[in-house]
């Protein structure tokens, strides 16, 4: 990739006529099968997820494939057929109609639901599915995917699953406080290296992201309470939109090469002006479908950088990833995911949160096609001595460092995002608002403090 095709901002339209495509099956298809409707439901009702959010591939008749095609859908040399435009599930072509949906766990949802129809495929595998609601022509089934991108269930042996759970296992007990971050760095790395080589880089991949969100949240409230309330219906993360990393610049290199070999390919860069003084990769697991967004410090003479493998020099001053990055640690190291947004409709999420007294910044976005905000966030205590040597290095003024030696400083958040027509990109003046109101220098007083 160029420097200026890697630079270049790529830009995502609203496709209307996809998404009516894919609302219309939807909406039939919900009408007449007993059971599926009330699930729907529920999932609004107590979780604020809205089914089509979780929607993970189509199976259609021939003439509907036709009218997917002039909508944009385009049929792959695995017979399926995909529509990069936008968020869009895959389809299939069969005789009748099937729509399955995403859960974390099969196991969970059946326990979650009380449907006790068969699963295929063993517990662990990469791939297993089960129907969860059916009439004779239409059905509605779950799918738990575990790294792979496939349709059918998966045979791996006991071996191979077994592998697997150990890699998770390793991922969740990594450690992550080293003496340097170039130790943090180096062990990160052969880790990576070592469950790859066990278990390929996708289902590396989908072990990573399952270790990285239970250490965010046990440190993030809103997202442990969300879960919850996301397995006790039994879909776990199947909602999630994108995760988030902040680096400092001078191993911002080194954590996007760690999430290259677990597969993640550079999709845009954004940059949001001279004076914002940041820039975010924006990274995709095509074969998972996962999305990252890595923010980092920009200068403003950096434009034309690709600033995911070039090596960065220090600015004079730390902006906001900088800052985060020298107060916690770097986010793939101690400091962890800064946050996960995951998709909801925001009006409800909103209120649920608020019922539970979990409170919301202001909307970053607010669109028809796309909104976000975050979750308050949550307050961790910073280590004194790294508050003195920023003070020192004239990266925080006097009282700005009481303040943070006092209070600490916001380190997670939840993301309530809500897409429409299909949208899949991201408001750069929106997230350059927020990124402003997250630098731990501009916080108000900690709540419950005088």
């Amino acid at each position: 990739m160029s420097v200026i095709s890697a630079r270049k901002d790529r830009i995502w339209r609203q496709q209307p006529e996809g998404e009516s495509l894919i609302r219309a099956k939807l909406d039939e298809a919900l009408k007449c099968v007993d059971g599926a409707a009330d699930f729907a439901k529920r999932l609004e009702q107590y979780a604020a997820i809205r089914l089509r959010d979780i929607v993970d591939h189509l199976a259609l008749a021939p003439d509907d494939i036709k009218a997917a095609q002039a909508a944009g859908w385009r049929r792959g040399t695995d017979d399926v057929w995909r529509n990069p435009e936008g968020l869009f599930p895959a389809l299939i072509e069969r005789e009748r109609t099937e729509i399955w949906l995403r859960v974390g766990s099969i196991d969970q949802f059946k326990m979650a639901t009380g449907i006790s129809a068969p699963t295929e495929g063993k517990p662990g595998a990469s791939l297993r599915r089960g129907i969860a609601f059916a009439r004779a022509d239409t059905c509605f089934g779950v799918i738990e995917r575990n790294g792979f991108a496939g349709y059918d269930a998966s045979e791996e042996d006991v071996g191979y699953i077994r592998l697997a759970r150990v890699g998770l296992q390793r991922f969740r007990a990594r450690r992550r406080e080293f003496d340097t971050v170039e130790q943090g760095l180096d062990y990160t790395e052969k880790l990576v290296d070592d469950v790859v080589a066990a278990v390929g880089s996708h289902r590396a991949c989908d072990l990573w992201l399952k270790a990285e969100r239970d250490y965010w949240m046990r440190r993030c409230h809103a997202g442990a309470v969300q879960k919850q309330r996301q397995d006790a219906l039994g879909v776990g993360w199947a909602n999630i939109d994108h995760h988030t990393y902040d680096g400092s610049r001078r191993h911002f290199r080194r954590t996007i090469g760690i999430l290259e070999k677990l597969g993640y390919e550079l999709r845009e860069m954004l940059y949001a002006g001279e004076l914002a003084g940041w820039g975010s990769q924006v990274l995709e697991q095509p074969v998972i479908g996962s999305t990252i967004f890595a923010d980092v410090d920009l200068g403003p003479d950096e434009l034309l950088v690709d600033f995911a493998h070039e090596e960065l020099p220090e600015l004079p001053k730390h902006r906001r990833a900088g800052l985060v990055s020298a107060l916690l640690g770097e986010s793939i190291l101690e400091a962890g995911l800064n946050h996960v947004a995951a998709l909801y409709d925001q009006n409800l999420f909103r209120s649920q949160m608020q019922a539970l007294g979990i409170g919301m910044m202001p909307p970053f976005s607010s669109f028809p096609h796309l909104y976000q905000e975050l979750t308050t966030g949550d307050w961790f205590p910073v280590d004194p001595t790294r508050v003195d040597e920023l003070e020192r290095a004239g990266h925080i003024n006097a009282a700005e460092a009481e303040r943070l030696r006092l209070d600490g400083t916001v380190a997670t958040h939840l993301e309530n995002i809500e897409r429409n027509d299909a949208y899949k990109g991201f408001n750069r003046e929106g997230i350059d608002n927020v990124l402003r109101k997250l630098d731990p220098r501009g916080y108000e007083k900690r709540p419950g403090k005088r």
